[in-house]
């Protein structure tokens, strides 16, 4: 299967791939969009060479992954939207203005919830809101995440650390639950970097707390 992929920006190409599960974008090509240069290459080594903490990280963000060119197949420098958005932050344009912007405000959001959590409560229903789904449904979404979080609390005490602990527990509830696992759920709806829960209906949001709860009980 090909995972690569184009993305459009201001008129600009920026080729993506698939890497761990998460998009990975070419850095060169999200630099040449936001820069008044023909040559990316040059515009980021002087780029790191002006951020010293940038280029120490360099390694950690950056991996050399296979994107298709004119001439085949090419090991060419990428990162993932962290990375992506960590590299924005050095590049002193008008045209990254929007980005560093937008940035700042998220961060801010953070901030606001980490201080008062019922903001991201808040937030997360009037987003369900403007998608268009309905309040029932929204009120059952919004209980099950607190259920979920509270079965992760009980994980994480009794041991769980890495995202494969919490995986393959979550395909058992799944698989006892609806007789498949989370991956085979979303296939089956013909998803496939979307949200499974987000795609349920209101019966299978109910069948998905009450497993999640009734194992936070037992484990209990």
């Amino acid at each position: 299967m090909n995972n690569n992929h184009l993305a459009i920006f201001k008129g600009k190409k920026i080729r993506k791939t698939i890497y761990l599960d998460e998009w990975w974008f070419v850095i060169e090509d999200v630099v040449l969009a936001l820069i008044d240069s023909n040559d990316p290459k040059q515009y980021i080594q002087r780029m790191k060479s002006r951020d010293i903490e940038l280029e120490k990280g360099w390694v950690q963000i950056v991996h050399t992954l296979e994107i298709e060119t004119l001439g085949g197949k090419q090991k060419i420098n990428c990162a993932n939207t962290e990375g992506i958005f960590r590299i924005i932050q050095s590049i002193p344009s008008p045209k990254a203005e929007p980005f560093k912007l937008w940035l700042a405000k998220v961060g801010y959001e953070r901030v606001q919830e980490i201080e008062d959590p019922e903001l991201a409560t808040k937030r997360t229903r009037a987003l369900y809101k403007a998608k268009g789904y309905s309040e029932s449904w929204i009120e059952k979404r919004i209980r099950g995440i607190a259920i979920r979080e509270e079965l992760t609390d009980e994980w994480q005490k009794r041991g769980a650390k890495e995202q494969k602990d919490y995986e393959i527990l979550t395909s058992e509830i799944s698989k006892a639950t609806f007789g498949v696992t989370p991956i085979e759920y979303k296939k089956l709806k013909g998803l496939k970097r979307e949200n499974l829960r987000d795609h349920m209906d209101d019966f299978e949001l109910i069948f998905t707390m009450l497993g999640e709860r009734s194992t936070t009980e037992i484990h209990r």
